[in-house]
């Protein structure tokens, strides 16, 4: 059974997830830790839980969302994973941190290109990648189907949608993907996005403007 913990970091105040099961593997996404206290909390949470990470992946690579994939890779010696539209702006990061006041450290490749309904194992537990493009070419949600679990990334927020003006981005493509790949799981399914309060497919079925 995953478990999920939930920190929000830097100035943007990413969401940054740490999903585990009863074995103590962990997978973690979007590692957006920038200060020193930031990673020290990760890190702390981590250690207190004796937990063993496996995976760092990526819901995409926008700056604010990989400003920690450095110190994840060279504190736990795991690389990241992310869709291969998402390069572009790995290979950009220096000049997209600079512009932002941010020093990225690396910045750390992506190791391993995700491709759609790809599983990837936590333990004896599993997430599936949906890859729903339009906030940024190779934006990807995380499906934990036995728990009604979805990480949404900068796709789908509540109440609203990612934005579609940033390089890469399709609002046409973004509201088609939503409409196929997400609002068709269960209503109950619990959303959590990159940014902002968690919600429910059914919430935004029903009270996003957007739909």
């Amino acid at each position: 059974m995953i478990k999920l913990k939930q920190f929000t970091f830097n100035a943007f105040q990413v969401n940054c997830y740490v999903l585990y099961d009863e074995t103590n593997e962990c997978v973690i996404i979007d590692a957006s830790c920038y200060t020193r206290a930031e990673k020290d909390e990760l890190k702390q949470f981590i250690a207190e839980k004796g937990l063993k990470p496996i995976h760092l992946l990526n819901t995409h690579c926008h700056i604010d969302h990989i400003l920690g994939n450095y110190f994840i890779s060279d504190t736990y010696n795991i690389f990241p994973e992310a869709h291969e539209g998402e390069k572009m702006f790995v290979d950009a990061a220096k000049q997209y941190g600079q512009s932002f006041g941010f020093d990225i450290e690396g910045p750390v490749p992506i190791q391993k290109f995700l491709i759609e309904n790809q599983l990837i194992s936590i333990g004896n537990s599993s997430i599936k990648t949906i890859h729903v493009p339009g906030h940024s070419p190779g934006s990807i949600c995380y499906y934990a189907e036995s728990e009604k679990l979805l990480i949404s990334g900068d796709v789908l927020f509540n109440n609203s949608i990612g934005r579609s003006d940033l390089p890469g981005g399709n609002h046409e493509q973004l509201i088609i993907g939503i409409r196929e790949k997400l609002l068709s799981l269960n209503d109950d399914v619990a959303v959590y996005p990159g940014h902002g309060e968690h919600t429910s497919i059914g919430n935004e079925k029903w009270s996003n403007p957007y739909f």
